[in-house]
């Protein structure tokens, strides 16, 4: 009877503990193919659709980056962006997040012409901020590696828009 349980026992704990292998395994999150370098720990959505429901949904702002691989601007951004604790942080718990390689077809978000990088923001009723712009008159969208500061501020003034209008 002693070999019995004593065996029973070690299968149990056998089997606990590869569950618990399989849970800790799932834990470590899967590379972030949809974050494009943007920022691995932040939650992006694949579509513009799915990003509209979101912030629908989680009442949350919408912020979309449109950017291209070959483009020396964007990925000077996009190093910064990353690189940017406060900007990951906001990004991860107070937005929806896109970045995306292709123009939509919401005229809305190329209010001033389809060039990257472009950052814009979406109210959660789905109103495209056009009033949220970057510093430069000839591309209002647009946001420089030095410009981090002011994209947090802009971050902020998205969030800070939906709770005075909604």
């Amino acid at each position: 009877i002693m070999l019995h349980s004593t065996l029973a026992l070690s299968l149990l704990l056998i089997a606990v503990s590869s569950n618990l292998a399989m849970a800790i395994k799932k834990e470590k999150r899967a590379p972030q193919t949809l974050s494009r370098g943007w920022g691995d720990e932040i939650t992006w959505v694949q579509t513009y659709e799915e990003g509209l429901y979101q912030a629908k949904k989680s009442n949350k702002p919408l912020m979309v980056i449109h950017h291209l691989e070959d483009c020396q601007y964007c990925q000077a951004l996009k190093k910064a962006f990353a690189e940017n604790e406060e900007i990951q942080e906001m990004a991860q718990n107070n937005f929806i997040m896109l970045n995306l390689m292709h123009e939509t077809t919401d005229k809305n978000l190329s209010p001033d012409g389809q060039y990257v990088p472009r950052i814009m923001f979406v109210d959660p009723s789905l109103t495209v901020r056009a009033d949220i712009t970057g510093r430069y008159s000839n591309r209002l969208y647009t946001y420089e590696p030095q410009d981090m500061t002011f994209l947090i501020e802009n971050m902020k003034k998205a969030l800070r828009l939906i709770q005075t209008e909604l």
